[in-house]
């Protein structure tokens, strides 16, 4: 009976929907995993042949097709074959096309794209960067002022204030001249469905540019103020132009194709450069192409085939989880960071090397939630619901019928559920053969807050419980020096370490080794796993602080083929390493082949 305004009703209802939108996060994150788990890799080959003019100026191109179709090279006998007869086949320039191509300026920032971006050049992950981009806007203490550096960073709108447009292209005519300044504005239409309520990210005063700024900001404060900065002055400049030439090349019933890119104008690059990445560095173009024209015979210098293997979809990381929630059409600005900080806090997914995965905990849940409420923890589900709590607000939908066609359904799928509940918390328990050591009762395995225990079966009469940590310990082939017992990898404060298996009778530990050496010339030490205050792990050596050697990332015992270093270390995508001593790079899986 009570008169309530559609845009509290719209508050209720989205906090009644804050699980739903982390549960469809989950899901997301369960089915690529799934997806990855399930993905058969299979070889293919890629040829590139080294051509030359007359004048001998050379150039590669890469083989395309054959007999008019696209030829795909399963395995090294078919590549074998091809480039045998590819060194006997004269090569000859089919037609030669040159067009020129501009590349725009991209909108200023958004929550969602200022997450991604600083993800993808900082490293910072989702819940770093708002933490960042509030104390920018809340106000840093400048020389002999507070102010907030920042417009307000929540937010799915591209709109700039004409004044802010104004000031930006009178410091774009200062700093470049007016060949960098477009005519008139630009201006970016924001998505469907944004709330608009607020301006882009940008910086609130073009007065304040990160150089001046440097001094009162800290280090993690400038990055992102650069970015912010350098984002919204490049939105407003010219765009870039390119001049892109393409060469097809016939040998007999083989076709081959070689690009060039050049930049003609920067443009906006003269202030920020996207991070653009490759479909696949065979096809990244080269910067200059000799003088080429139709019907020019080439010299055949080398052919080169390369192996390669098919890669499954890569696993979420905070960047790519929200653009995809974004694309979706699932949560708002001001939720995203919130979504992916609870999944992982509830210990549904972890984060290792920047990488969402989920644990058997999330993958549990999942199962249970898909299963009792289909449509309701579906993808489009969230998404059209979003669009009806929009509606409701702006006065198109009665709450009262948006909330009646969702509780219905729901209301029964509960009434299922809550009729299932013990044969549902049944079916998470794991039975064990061990015994109680109270009452005699079997031990199982149940799920608590901060993961799985081992409780007595008899509960509630008995209520005995124990860490599985506890129990679990490995095995090594190491013997105790100080009374010849086994040692066991154990799990500490600090990460995990040896002790001896009669503990506590022995109290003796070591540091957990990595069995890598350290790869330092003039060090005999191994790598050990350590824990930072933060309760992060990195890799040191055992003669520490003798020898100071460190890495965050997993060292492999690989030797560099450059410098012979026993030891690389991976890099922070896990899929190269790279070498301490002369610092080369190599791909992981080409070198564990």
């Amino acid at each position: 009976g009570y008169k309530v305004s559609p845009i509290l009703w719209k508050t209720i209802y989205s906090g009644l929907s804050a699980g739903r939108v982390q549960s469809v996060a989950l899901r997301l994150i369960v089915e690529r995993d799934r997806e990855i788990e399930l993905f058969v890799t299979e070889e293919y080959w890629v040829i590139k042949v080294l051509l030359a003019t007359q004048k001998n100026e050379e150039f590669e191109a890469k083989l395309l097709k054959k007999d008019g179709k696209e030829l795909k090279i399963k395995n090294s006998d078919e590549s074998e074959a091809v480039v045998k007869e590819l060194s006997e086949l004269p090569f000859i320039v089919k037609n030669v096309t040159k067009k020129k191509k501009k590349r725009h300026a991209s909108p200023p920032f958004i929550t969602s794209t200022l997450q991604q971006e600083a993800a993808g050049r900082l490293g910072f992950a989702v819940s770093r960067t708002m933490r960042v981009a509030q104390s920018l806007y809340e106000g840093v203490e400048l020389k002999d002022v507070s102010a907030g550096l920042i417009t307000y960073m929540r937010t799915d709108s591209t709109r700039i204030a004409p004044e802010a447009i104004e000031e930006v292209r009178a410091y774009i005519v200062e700093k470049w001249g007016r060949t960098h300044l477009p005519p008139k504005p630009n201006l970016y239409r924001s998505k469907k469905g944004a709330q608009d309520a607020h301006e882009a990210i940008r910086p609130a005063s073009i007065s304040r540019p990160p150089e001046k700024v440097k001094a009162y900001l800290s280090s993690e404060q400038m990055k992102l103020y650069t970015l912010i900065w350098n984002k919204f002055v490049a939105s407003q400049m010219k765009s870039a132009e390119y001049s892109l030439v393409t060469v097809d090349i016939t040998a007999e019933k083989y076709e081959l194709r070689s690009n060039a890119r050049h930049l003609d104008y920067e443009g906006f690059l003269a202030a920020y450069m996207d991070i653009k990445k490759e479909n696949n560095d065979e096809e990244s173009p080269v910067l200059e192409l000799p003088a080429l024209a139709g019907g020019d015979k080439l010299k055949h210098k080398e052919t080169i085939p390369s192996q390669h293997f098919t890669k499954p979809p890569p696993c979420f990381n905070e960047a790519s989880l929200v653009k995809e929630l974004e694309a979706r059409g699932i949560g708002r600005p001001s939720t995203y960071a919130q979504i992916i900080n609870i999944i992982q806090t509830r210990k549904y997914v972890q984060r290792e090397k920047r990488k969402l995965q989920s644990t058997e905990l999330g993958r549990s849940v999942n199962k249970i939630l898909v299963s009792q409420f289909p449509d309701v923890f579906s993808a489009d589900f969230t998404a059209n619901m979003e669009n009806d709590l929009d509606k409701v607000e702006s006065g198109d939908n009665e709450w009262r019928d948006v909330v009646n066609e969702f509780y219905v359904p729901f209301n029964k799928s509960l009434e299922r559920f809550e009729n299932q509940r013990h044969e549902l918390k049944e079916s998470l328990i794991e039975k064990t053969d061990e015994l109680c050591d109270k009452c005699g009762k079997p031990m199982v395995i149940r799920w608590g807050r901060n993961g799985k225990f081992m409780a007595c079966s008899g509960f509630p009469s008995c209520k005995n419980t124990r860490s599985i940590d506890e129990q679990e310990t490995e095995k090594t082939d190491e013997v105790c020096e100080k009374c010849g017992s086994p040692m066991e990898v154990k799990k500490g404060k600090y990460g995990r370490f040896l002790g001896c298996s009669k503990y506590p009778e022995c109290k003796n530990i070591k540091p957990y080794s990595l069995g890598v050496k350290c790869p330092l010339k003039s060090c005999e030490g191994e790598m050990v796993e350590k824990k930072s205050k933060k309760g992060k792990i990195f890799y040191g050596c055992s003669r520490y602080p003798d020898c100071k050697f460190a890495s965050w990332t997993l060292p492999v015992s690989i030797t560099c083929p450059n410098c012979g270093c026993p030891t690389l270390v991976e890099t922070k995508n896990g899929e190269s390493c790279s070498c301490p001593r002369c610092r080369s790079t190599f791909d992981l899986e080409t070198l564990k082949k």
